[in-house]
């Protein structure tokens, strides 16, 4: 592959995936200065009935549970156990939380603010589809950083600016993680 189309390859990655990268950036910066954001529960139904996380069957009885709350037509790719709570996923949309107590379940309707969904998509929480883009997204990166590090250091001109702030980085990287 010669230059020019290394270049171009490098320019229209980098165009393409701009979003993917600013909503990682912003979602990411905005969690770690704390704005996290939240999720508005509001519970719908209460059943005296109990589910077993471990079942095989955890899909089809948590759709049974949803259709006796009166929830139909509600899309989901699978069930995530955590603690006493299970959430239909993806939940990065809006979503329902069946919470088992010692009084039986409760199913809760779920609507996450916009920052919330944006964690959840950056935790890689979204639907499948979404998932497999980040995929993509993830191979796109690495090729535009190492072809860009690449073009860097084989152009004479910017070879030592680039090795330079390459370094530079390496260092701090390392002194950062000890």
């Amino acid at each position: 592959m010669n230059r020019k189309t290394i270049i171009t390859i490098h320019m229209y990655l980098a165009a393409f995936f701009t979003p993917a990268v600013l909503l990682m950036a912003v979602s990411g910066g905005l969690y770690l200065i704390g704005i996290k954001g939240q999720v508005d529960e509001e519970r719908i139904y209460s059943s005296q009935s109990s589910i077993d996380p471990t079942s095989k069957s955890l899909k089809t009885d948590v759709d049974k549970l949803l259709s006796d709350a009166g929830v139909s037509a509600f899309n989901y790719e699978y069930v995530k156990v955590s603690g006493n709570r299970l959430y239909t996923r993806p939940t990065s949309s809006n979503h329902y939380i069946i919470e088992s107590g010692s009084d039986g379940m409760d199913v809760i309707y779920a609507r996450p603010s916009l920052q919330k969904r944006m964690i959840e998509l950056h935790k890689g929480h979204g639907p499948g589809y979404f998932k497999t883009f980040q995929q993509a997204f993830a191979v796109g990166l690495i090729f535009i950083m190492l072809s860009g590090l690449w073009l860097g250091v084989s152009n004479q001109r910017l070879r030592r600016s680039t090795l330079a702030t390459a370094v530079s980085g390496a260092i701090l990287f390392t002194l950062l993680l000890l």
